[in-house]
C-alpha cells in the first residue's frame, strides 16, 4: 500500500454541530446545578426543592450528558478514510469492523455535498459512484470535501 494522500475520521462538531453544542450545554448546566445546588433555582421555588435533589439532578444531567458525548465521539473516531494512489479504504465500526475498498479506476463519479454551516467549517458528506445509480459509498462530515474530490478525480 502507498502513502496516504488524505487519512481522516469524520469531526463530531462537524457531523453534529447543533447536538454537540446543546450536549456541551448540559454538561455545563448539569455540572453548575451540581455545585450551586439550590442557590441556582429562584428564591419564590426554593422551598419546593430539596437541596439534595437539586444536586442529584444536576449530577444526573452531567452525567447523561457526558456519557451521550463520549458515545458520539467514540462513534466518529470509528469511521475512517483513507486516500492513496490507487485506492480508497473506508473502515468502520469499533469492536466489528467493515472495511470499504474501491479501487480509483472503478470510481465513476465523485459528489461532494455541503450545507451551509459545513462550508463555514471545511467539511462535507462525500459520496463515492462506481457503478449504477446509487453510491457505492457515503461518508458524512468530512473535512476538506474539496480536496477528497481532486484526489479521487485527479
Amino acid at each position: 500500500m502507498s502513502e496516504p494522500n488524505y487519512d481522516a475520521h469524520p469531526s463530531l462538531l462537524r457531523t453534529r454541530p447543533f447536538s454537540t453544542l446543546i450536549t456541551l450545554l448540559l454538561i455545563a448546566g448539569g455540572l453548575l446545578v451540581a455545585v450551586l445546588g439550590v442557590q441556582f433555582i429562584p428564591p419564590q421555588f426554593t422551598g419546593q426543592f430539596d437541596s439534595k435533589m437539586v444536586q442529584i439532578a444536576g449530577i444526573a444531567v452531567f452525567a447523561i450528558a457526558t456519557l451521550k458525548l463520549l458515545v458520539s465521539w467514540v462513534t466518529t473516531r470509528s469511521d475512517r478514510l483513507v486516500i492513496t494512489d490507487e485506492e480508497l479504504i473506508w473502515t468502520h465500526g469499533l469492536l466489528s469492523k467493515q472495511y470499504t475498498e474501491i479501487g480509483m479506476g472503478s470510481v465513476r463519479s465523485v459528489r461532494v455535498s455541503q450545507s451551509l454551516f459545513q462550508r463555514i467549517v471545511n467539511a462535507g458528506d462525500v459520496e463515492i459512484f462506481t457503478a449504477g445509480d446509487d453510491p457505492e459509498l457515503v461518508v458524512r462530515g468530512l473535512p476538506n470535501p474539496g480536496r477528497i474530490r481532486d484526489l479521487v478525480n485527479g
